[in-house]
């Protein structure tokens, strides 16, 4: 009898566990929950749509497909940041102005010569809607599309509605300096750290409240929050289909490492793994010895890091076609690393071991240029090229967060 009583009692308890661990999971984004709610913030509206790829439900069906046949709204116009609404643009490249073909609407472009909506793109519009996952790394421009759309908004007195997703970093990791004013450009537009924890209807909300648009202008917000989102959660815990933000960006995963080693990957000197199948992953180049810095690497006990050495060929890219050697990145406790630190311990090590490969003075002089913009100030490359030491560096990387974080704190929606 007393078995038969503890073996239900381990039953229950382990149903009970798992249909928690399941529902843990059940995150519903702003455009489920919107929805859910029979489209009730843009009810009888005539709708324009900033979205891509990304911009799905749990049933990978389209926002766009969403809004184009519901009833209860009228779909005007879609708009194209980088890589385009159906991501079919490479990096870089300038999306145009078309008539989408799937539902006929025009989509036009806000990446390229134009990346403000203009009055005449606006025109018949009553609300302008972003649905669009970000990656949580400044440097992504999608961030940039959405403040210079919340200004246009702003500018022409329309709505501006935010479908909320998941910061696939979670909400709890911050990590660089702010962007100062003279490195404002359109991958750091705005004064955040280069890992911000915020999602993007939370970072909306902070850039509205916190003056942060052109001329401390500020737009009709109203952000459609997510359900069942919490802050430690990463992507891979919210029980959500990942879509590839970009052609880079490909798994769950991709977002953590980014900002690994985006940074560096400015300088086009070592191959980070674009061009070849672990995009950000690797740090490679021709001259470097991948066991000298596999094992350099790891003697530095990096909180949860770990490295191996890697031979590779880049399909395209740095050192295309050309056999190249390095270490490949592995992140063992997510919680503790410090993600984007570890390609200057690269640098670190590197200079230790081939000191005449200099990577600033390998580099041409134009992704220097790139090099600070992402880095939001040249401060960090000028002390760190000083001495090579990421301790000489370390105090003015941190030293925003702080205060970023309080100030932050206000406008958290989880």
């Amino acid at each position: 009898m007393k078995f038969k009583i503890r073996k239900h009692f381990l039953f229950l308890l382990l149903f009970s566990l798992l249909t928690t661990t399941v529902s843990a999971g059940k995150v519903r984004t702003g455009v489920e929950v919107l929805k859910g709610q029979n489209f009730a913030a843009i009810k009888g509206k005539r709708v324009g749509l900033i979205t891509n790829p990304t911009g799905v439900d749990r049933n990978l069906q389209s926002t766009i497909d969403l809004f184009f046949h519901s009833k209860e709204i009228k779909l005007i116009a879609l708009y194209g940041p980088e890589h385009g609404v159906r991501g079919d643009y490479s990096a870089g490249t300038s999306v145009s102005n078309f008539k989408d073909s799937e539902t006929g609407l025009p989509v036009y472009s806000i990446y390229g010569k134009t990346r403000k909506p203009t009055p005449e793109m606006l025109r018949d519009i009553d609300v302008l809607v972003y649905d669009i996952q970000d990656i949580g790394s400044r440097s992504y421009t999608y961030i940039s599309s959405l403040g210079l759309a919340m200004e246009a908004a702003a500018e022409n007195s329309i709505e501006f509605v935010v479908l909320d997703r998941p910061n696939p970093l979670g909400g709890l990791k911050m990590e660089g300096c702010l962007t100062e004013p003279a490195y404002t450009s359109f991958v750091s537009q705005f004064p955040i750290p280069y890992i911000h924890g915020l999602t993007v209807g939370e970072l909306a909300i902070y850039l509205n409240e916190e003056g942060l648009l052109a001329n401390k202008i500020k737009c009709k917000l109203i952000v459609i929050p997510m359900k069942g989102w919490k802050r430690k959660l990463t992507f891979d815990k919210t029980g959500l289909p990942w879509i590839p933000s970009s052609p880079h960006i490909p798994q769950t995963y991709s977002p953590v490492f980014y900002p690994i080693s985006g940074i560096l990957g400015e300088l086009y000197v070592m191959n980070i793994g674009v061009g070849y199948t672990l995009p950000f992953q690797l740090f490679a180049a021709e001259w470097i010895n991948a066991d000298s810095l596999a094992k350099s690497m790891n003697e530095l006990k990096l909180p949860g890091m770990q490295f191996r050495p890697i031979h590779f060929t880049p399909y395209y890219s740095v050192s295309k076609d050309r056999v190249v050697h390095g270490i490949q990145v592995y992140v063992t406790d997510y919680k503790n690393a410090e993600l984007s630190l570890v390609q200057f311990y690269v640098l670190q090590e590197c200079h230790k071991l081939w000191p005449e490969k200099n990577v600033f003075e390998l580099c041409e002089k134009s992704r220097l240029n790139m090099f600070d913009k992402v880095c939001g100030t040249d401060r960090i490359r000028l002390e760190f090229s000083k001495t090579f030491f990421v301790e000489s560096i370390r105090q003015l990387w941190e030293k925003d967060i702080d205060a970023f974080r309080v100030r932050a704190k206000k406008y958290f929606l989880y």
